[in-house]
């Protein structure tokens, strides 16, 4: 009698080949929305300048607009990567510098044809044209504010816990992070800044948030500074002309 087939060995489990790696979730970003609708509402004002105010075409102003729009669309809707992330941080600080360096020279141009103009300025062209360099001041320091603080958003909510001492250095200490219940979930965001900034340009000095660095002290003075000459000397001239 032949011998019967040898039944098959029975399989096992598939030997383990190590602990599959679970997948990485992308890293939460604080919305750009705010910041977005910020600059959206200085690019319109400055575009709405007068002409003999302005010092270049208002197709630079539009371009340099886009080098803040362009890559804080990019980090939304992306949902924070990381290339993104980079490029926005190395384009909003050559906004910021682009921005200052052209408000200054608009400043300049208005406050020599309210001085040296032959025709007469109204007060209300004068009052248009600070406001807008005034709401460019705040919102362009209220971006650099955000993005030197501890590296930048995205940054500081990779910080385990927030308060001093216990991350990278901030620039800036905020009164929430003084609270033990919002000290350790609390972040600032871009609306923080925004209103360090507002603060800064109509109080000329640090109201909530407190600088702690030779930097952010060093932004908020040349922020302050140039509130100063907008508000003192366009606004007292414009009042001037409205009681002759």
């Amino acid at each position: 009698m032949p011998p019967l087939p040898r039944p098959p060995a029975a399989s096992g489990p598939p030997a383990a080949s190590g602990p599959q790696a679970a997948p990485v979730p992308s890293p939460a970003i604080e919305p750009r929305w705010p910041a977005l609708l910020a600059v959206l509402v200085m690019a319109a004002l400055l575009v709405g300048l007068p002409n003999r105010f302005r010092l270049f075409p208002i197709g630079l102003d539009c371009a340099i607009t886009a080098m803040a729009v362009v890559p804080l669309l990019a980090v939304a809707v992306s949902g924070g990567r990381q290339p993104w992330v980079r490029i926005e941080r190395r384009l909003l600080w050559g906004f910021g510098a682009a921005v200052i360096g052209l408000g200054a020279a608009n400043l300049t141009l208005l406050i020599r044809g309210m001085l040296f103009g032959g025709d007469r300025l109204s007060a209300i062209e004068l009052l248009a044209s600070g406001g807008a360099l005034w709401v460019t001041n705040v919102v362009v320091f209220a971006l650099t504010y955000w993005h030197a603080d501890r590296g930048g958003p995205e940054a500081r909510m990779r910080i385990p816990d927030p308060r001093p001492g216990l991350g990278p250095r901030p620039d800036w200490h905020f009164p929430q992070q003084d609270f033990s219940e919002l000290s350790a979930a609390w972040r600032p965001s871009f609306l923080d800044y925004l209103f360090l900034a507002y603060c800064t340009a109509t109080a000329f000095s640090p109201t909530g948030a407190v600088p702690l660095t030779a930097r952010a002290q060093l932004l908020m003075l040349v922020q302050s500074a140039i509130s100063l000459v907008t508000m003192a000397l366009i606004a007292a001239r414009a009042i001037n002309i409205v009681g002759s």
